[in-house]
């Protein structure tokens, strides 16, 4: 197996069913973990030195952030069913979230300040815009844009439809060197419409130092510490990924992979 396919496991004593950070990735700044929780289910959370985004995946909760309580937050019965629900939380903020209904949230964080203020991200704030033409078509959700108060971290959910290509053209984000292109560490968390479903990603550098192509799962969740990072879903299997980038410098700003650059080009 692929070392940047992390696989989706059973829950644990806490519900987690997916968990990276930086130490075991092998890198700085990002941190992504899953969690699955039952009604009247209670988890609490607290990270001293790094900004937080909950996302409520699928389910309602409440959730006291700070001294803030948003009670019954959450309506979407899936990932496919419509924006998201998120929390942003500044560092050493204490989160505690209490599932109302059967309930999966992610947990996105990266280095950051106690300065910033707790906030809900309801879908309404939430920037919604179609990418590409034709088969290379797909639907982003814009939870914590560059555009948005933060930190580090940057949040995207992306839906894909079944026989479409997405993050494509290749494109990456590997080099401190803006305002040409800047270093994002970047997750794909995937969930296929269909559980049975699977979809294609590759991860590789211009010299093949990596050059990675992995069949992914729902559930699981594909690190990309640097190079282009393409995502293909099959005919019949709608795809959605929850994207998790940081980096030294707060800004996506990517470089196509030239020899594929030419289809977007007009005659």
């Amino acid at each position: 197996m692929s070392p940047l396919l992390v696989k989706a496991q059973a829950p644990d004593a806490s519900g987690c069913t997916l968990k990276i950070t930086p130490e075991s990735a092998g890198w700085r700044y990002v941190g992504f973990s899953t969690y699955r929780r039952k009604p009247g289910e209670t988890l609490a959370f607290r990270t001293p030195d790094k900004e937080t985004c909950m996302v409520i995946l699928s389910g309602t909760a409440s959730v006291k952030a700070g001294d803030q309580l948003f009670a019954r937050i959450g309506k979407r019965r899936n990932v496919f069913e419509g924006k998201a629900t998120s929390v942003y939380l500044p560092a050493d903020t204490p989160l505690e979230i209490t599932a109302e209904s059967e309930l999966e949230f992610a947990l996105c964080t990266a280095p950051g300040g106690k300065d910033g203020k707790v906030r809900l991200i309801a879908p309404e704030d939430v920037g919604e815009e179609t990418r590409g033409e034709a088969t290379n078509q797909r639907h982003v959700r814009n939870i914590l844009p560059d555009t948005a108060e933060a930190d580090s971290l940057l949040v995207v959910e992306v839906i894909t439809p079944g026989g479409h290509w997405s993050s494509y053209p290749p494109h990456k984000h590997d080099r401190d060197a803006l305002p040409e292109e800047s270093f994002l560490e970047e997750t794909y968390y995937h969930r296929l419409k269909l559980a049975q479903g699977f979809a294609f990603q590759r991860v590789y550098t211009d010299d093949r130092s990596i050059d990675e192509t992995m069949a992914v799962e729902d559930g699981d969740c594909v690190m990309v510490p640097r190079g282009y990072h393409p995502v293909g879903a099959p005919h019949g299997y709608d795809l959605y990924y929850l994207n998790v980038m940081a980096g030294p410098k707060r800004k996506w700003v990517f470089k196509n992979d030239p020899q594929h650059e030419w289809m977007l080009k007009k005659a």
